[in-house]
């Protein structure tokens, strides 16, 4: 059977219940938990034999930060004008090229009769001294001459005709509409120009036939409407100097928010390169892109991030409490043919949780024994630590017992030291 294990820095897994006393091949692992037990009395040793099993081993690194959208397009008109209508609320989901608003069209309608009638002038004029052209210079300087006012007429016509196309705002991208700063009667003044928000999502615009997406700004403050994007998130966490080094860009990660059934996950996109400190602890900047388009997500949502630096699977474990440590080298106790008690020589690699990498000395099945005292309880309710068996001192190894028989990589109190 394989199982998953996980360390995860900087957080420390608590584990509530019970006091459990571990002893392998003379060896003893003890620890005080928070329990609700009012006495504890010891049922006595058992000695178990669990066997060597594959698992996957997980390291990682824990953050917290805010849900936050990629896309957050803020649109005003590219024309000026009086809005003559506003086609969406706030709250409301629109669609990439949806209609949000439209101004008055009687002054832009002119100004493109206008410039059409002048264009239609000017190659009326080019086409009389094409006809007329005798071959001398100052003939084919008419004829340049009324082909530069052509040109200019045309732009003209192109100006007034993307003027008339202005008067209808569309959305540039789909996304939920977080603001509308205009009504209708209001005058507006446009931007000739038009540029995408920060987001990569929205580099170009996308409209319809006859309708723009208009101007579109960084700044809310004088935005008429800001669409935020549903369909790419990201998190922006913070991570410890001590940890940065260990994440990369691709690391996948968890991502959990408060109260949903299921975590959704990610990857890092960019590890940031300047620090800031706080409390004399310095933290770098790093953003993780949510996989997929999950449903239910908000703007500010605070979540909590684990970012996997490494994973590996298929790697051999036995209890940590099985695994003796004198001088570096490490022992396992496993049952002899006859009986007796047979010590075997391992090397051991990381120890996850309480779970100890086997090397080299065991394969996968093979038995090993963890000795296990464990107390009876009765719950009151109170918040106190489990009691340890008689002749046990809370917070100190039994009489005569050599710190050095704790297995490897733990300390008092079931603290990984690994």
């Amino acid at each position: 059977m394989r199982k998953l294990l996980r360390r995860i820095r900087p957080r420390t897994r608590v584990v509530a219940g019970i006091l459990v006393v571990l002893v392998a091949g003379g060896g003893v692992y003890w620890f005080g938990v928070r329990d609700t037990t009012a006495a504890a009395a010891s049922t006595g040793p058992t000695t178990q034999s669990v066997a060597a099993s594959l698992t996957t081993m997980e390291q990682s690194v824990a953050a917290s930060g805010t849900l936050t959208p990629t896309v957050q397009e803020d649109v005003s008109f590219a024309a000026s004008g009086t809005v003559t209508a506003v086609a969406v609320a706030v709250g409301q989901t629109v669609t990439a090229g949806q209609t949000l608003a439209t101004i008055d069209t009687l002054t832009l309608n002119a100004d493109l009769l206008k410039a059409k009638a002048t264009l239609a002038s000017a190659q009326a004029k080019l086409s009389d001294s094409e006809d007329d052209a005798d071959g001398t210079d100052e003939s084919d300087s008419q004829i340049e001459s009324n082909s530069a006012a052509v040109d200019v007429a045309q732009a003209a016509v192109d100006e007034a005709e993307a003027a008339m196309a202005d008067a209808t705002l569309v959305a540039p991208v789909a996304g939920l509409l977080t603001a509308v700063g205009v009504e209708v009667g209001d005058a507006v003044t446009g931007s000739s120009s038009s540029s995408s928000s920060s987001s990569d999502a929205a580099d170009s615009s996308t409209g319809s036939m006859g309708a723009s997406t208009g101007s579109t700004t960084t700044s809310t403050s004088t935005a008429q409407f800001t669409i935020v994007g549903t369909d790419s998130w990201e998190v922006d966490v913070t991570v410890d100097d001590s940890d940065v080094a260990l994440i990369a860009v691709a690391d996948q990660a968890e991502i959990t928010l408060d109260g949903a059934e299921a975590p959704i996950f990610g990857t890092v996109s960019e590890i940031g390169l300047i620090a800031t400190a706080s409390s004399g602890v310095a933290t770098y900047p790093v953003v993780v892109a949510v996989t997929g388009t999950p449903e239910g997500l908000f703007d500010g949502v605070a979540v909590d991030v684990v970012i996997v630096y490494e994973r590996r699977t298929d790697v051999l474990t036995v209890p940590s409490a099985a695994v003796r440590t004198v001088d570096g080298e490490s022992t396992v106790t496993q049952a002899g043919a006859d009986g007796a008690d047979v010590t075997t020589a391992v090397t051991v690699g990381a120890t996850v949780d309480s779970m100890t990498e086997i090397l080299t000395g065991l394969v996968e099945g093979d038995e090993v024994l963890v000795t296990v005292v464990q107390t009876s309880q009765q719950t009151t309710g109170e918040d106190r630590m489990g009691e340890l068996p008689e002749g046990f001192t809370p917070g100190e190894l039994p009489e005569g017992f050599d710190p050095a028989d704790l297995p490897a990589g733990m300390g008092p109190g079931g603290q990984n030291n690994g």
